[in-house]
């Protein structure tokens, strides 16, 4: 940042560094002051301790030992104890050492104090060696001894008189540390009061230059924090505190902005949004297009939008599937058809970069062979070929955004957003929005292709069914004919009316009898089943007693139980099981369910229809002890031509259709169809009808 004139002047730098510079030299004075001193108190205390003490010691040691040996020498005289005459000599064996420690720590006097007393205790030790020699308490020795004391006394004064010179000298040097450290606390105090009065003074001018204008840039701030954007810090004080002021004024003009930016992008979100929503609407291209050219081209203020999708007709070049303009709206034909297509290469590596490509000034680049840098394809290497640049020249377009469109590795084309507008370039927030918006007309066209597929394959799907449905229905009416002439005609042989049958002839008979009526079920089967599909199946319905239909249905199924010897039995309640039902339709439930248990169960076994009225439904279930049906299979039953895996290994006839039917039936009767089986064990099924009255109802079902 750049300082305005006079800033160098008057700042805060400079006001600290002369506060700076007065305060250091105040603490180098203190400083040097502390350290003299310290060094001073050092020095003496140095010498008391590396001098004066260890030759106080020494010389106090060296009497110490010299008082030892004449003790020890004196003692052997009076008593004659060799032990104490050896104590002597080992004394006086260790004396030299003393002495030669003794000199290490002397200088000066006290050396040649320490040289007189060495020369006395030689004196001394020349007596006692000879006293050593002689008999103890002899006359002799008498002499030795006092010619030996006269000698240590001489030792022992001058041994005294260095330790008295010793310890005066320890209590100068003392007093003279003592008033070294007095003097230097005194002077340390007087420099640090005056420091802390210039500290003070500094402080107080430092604060007044300082504080005020900082307390405006903080308030400026909190201004700003608190949302009052248009405020703004008054640039007054040091230069420091003037380009923080110019800092922040700055950080706010720049927020401002962003916050404009912000703006813009939530409005252009909600376009998004609301653009996306309006193309998930619709489920037609033609209307996806439409409405995505529109709502692109007025929610990014384009002056025109063009809209390119690929075509397997043409897969060389991509042309123009929708074109807006801010003038005319959407284009019409004749002039969309006008605009020149882009070649296929380039909008294939456009989508492989994934990226947005932008032309701030497409004016530079509207002549023949003149390279667009950044763009794909060709478009880099040889330019716009003629007919885009003419069209491009001719609607005066000045820049353009192009977003390609995809999912998955292949594109579906591309989309192109210009401006004529030279003043009006296209903002970074504008083109990441034009990406978002391409992206979902890019997911909405694929939706809307796929829905077409779908409805051209339902469609073919439908009228395929009705194909079949017709087939079904005309078979089976064909079929019928022939097979009523066949029964008729097996109902004349086995009366014998056009003359007698033997036995055998009999039995022949039967078999193609049971077999008329397998293939007659199975045309009623498919007949229905046509009438279903067909929405012909209707119900005419009127009250009935279920009991009644299953007394019947019982009795119809007793010939074909006793002949598979399988036990039938019945439980109905007393009161009436009222329903509005087609009674025709119910029959045919109660005896498609009767002859597939009875089918289905092995001979000794047992099938069970149980009857009942439950929160106002009448209850019908129907169980056998036959094979069952395995579990993986049994969601699949009630699909129309499906047969379970142990029904078909065991060769068991049948068409598929008759649960189907059931469940059909049931369904249009406003009931519901229910399964439980254990393959080896048997099946349940159950199937509810609403009852007309809740009246005298029938006992629950038993189990």
């Amino acid at each position: 940042m750049t300082s305005k004139p006079g800033e160098k002047a008057d700042s805060v730098a400079r006001r600290l560094t002369a506060a700076f510079a007065v305060t250091t030299g105040l603490i180098l004075l203190v400083g040097t002051g502390a350290l003299t001193g310290a060094f001073l108190e050092k020095a003496t205390q140095n010498q008391i301790i590396d001098r004066v003490q260890p030759a106080l010691v020494d010389n106090t040691h060296l009497h110490a030992q010299a008082a030892h040996m004449q003790r020890s020498m004196r003692g052997y005289l009076i008593t004659g104890d060799q032990a104490l005459l050896a104590d002597y000599r080992r004394a006086r064996a260790g004396y030299p050492a003393i002495v030669a420690d003794a000199r290490r720590h002397t200088a000066g006097d006290t050396e040649r104090s320490l040289n007189r007393q060495d020369q006395q205790l030689q004196a001394y030790l020349r007596v006692a060696d000879q006293q050593a020699q002689v008999s103890p308490r002899s006359e002799q020795a008498a002499q030795l001894t006092r010619e030996g004391n006269r000698r240590f006394e001489a030792f022992e004064a001058n041994n005294h008189r260095l330790e008295t010179q010793l310890v005066g000298e320890a209590k100068r040097l003392q007093q003279r540390a003592d008033t070294i450290v007095t003097a230097g606390a005194a002077g340390l105090g007087a420099l640090l009061l005056a420091a802390l009065a210039l500290a003070l003074y500094t402080a107080r001018r430092t604060t007044r230059a300082l504080v005020v204008p900082l307390r405006s840039v903080g308030e400026t701030l909190g201004r700003l924090t608190a949302g009052e954007h248009a405020v703004r810090a008054a640039e007054s004080g040091p230069a420091e505190i003037r380009s923080v002021a110019r800092s922040v004024n700055e950080l706010a003009d720049e927020s401002d902005r962003l916050r404009g930016i912000e703006e813009e992008r939530y409005r252009l979100s909600e376009t998004v949004r609301q653009l996306g929503l309006r193309i998930r609407e619709r489920l037609d291209v033609g209307d996806v297009l439409n409405a995505a050219c529109t709502g692109m081209g007025e929610g990014l203020d384009a002056d025109y939008v063009f809209t390119l999708l690929m075509q397997d007709s043409n897969p060389e070049v991509v042309p123009v599937a929708r074109a807006w303009s801010a003038q005319d709206g959407l284009l019409p034909e004749e002039r969309q058809q006008a605009l020149p297509p882009i070649p296929t290469e380039v909008v294939r590596e456009h989508y492989r970069e994934g990226s947005t490509w932008t032309v701030p000034n497409l004016s530079h680049y509207l002549a023949e062979t003149t390279p667009v840098p950044g763009a794909p394809g060709s478009f880099a290497r040889i330019g716009l070929p003629a007919a885009n640049w003419a069209a491009a020249t001719e609607l005066g377009l000045h820049s353009i955004v192009v977003v390609p469109m995809g999912l998955g590795q292949e594109p579906i084309g591309a989309v192109c957003l210009a401006r004529t507008r030279p003043d009006q370039p296209w903002r970074p927030v504008e083109t990441e929005m034009a990406e978002a918006m391409a992206a979902g007309v890019a997911r909405a066209l694929h939706t809307s292709k796929l829905y077409e597929k779908e409805t051209r394959l339902v469609q073919e799907l439908r009228a395929l069914d009705r194909t079949k449905s017709d087939f079904i229905s005309t078979v089976s009416h064909e079929l019928r004919t022939p097979l009523t002439s066949i029964s008729g005609y097996l109902e004349l042989l086995k009366d014998e009316d056009v003359g007698p049958i033997t036995e055998p002839q009999r039995h022949m008979l039967d078999i193609v009898s049971r077999n008329a009526n397998r293939l007659r079920t199975l045309i009623e089967d498919l007949l229905t089943l046509s009438r279903i599909e067909s929405g012909k199946y209707t119900s005419r319905k009127a009250p009935v007693d279920l009991r009644q239909l299953i007394t019947a249905a019982i009795d119809a199924m007793h010939p074909a139980a006793e002949a598979a010897s399988v036990r039938l039995q019945a439980d109905c309640p007393e009161q009436p099981l009222i329903c509005e039902a087609d009674s025709d339709q119910i029959d045919r439930v109660l005896m498609n369910l009767l002859s597939n248990a009875v089918k289905f169960t092995p001979a000794g076994g047992q099938v069970r229809l149980q009857a009942a009225a439950q929160d106002g439904h009448a209850v019908l279930a129907v169980s056998d002890t036959g094979i069952g049906i395995p579990a993986a299979e049994q969601r699949q039953l009630f699909t129309r031509f499906f047969r379970a895996s142990n029904a078909t290994a065991q060769a068991i006839p049948g068409t598929g259709l008759g649960l189907t039917i059931v469940d059909t039936i049931i369904t249009n009767h406003g009931g519901t169809t229910h399964l439980h089986s254990t393959e080896g064990q048997g099946t349940t099924i159950t199937a509810t009808l609403p009852l007309t009255t809740k009246d005298n109802p029938a006992p629950p079902l038993e189990g």
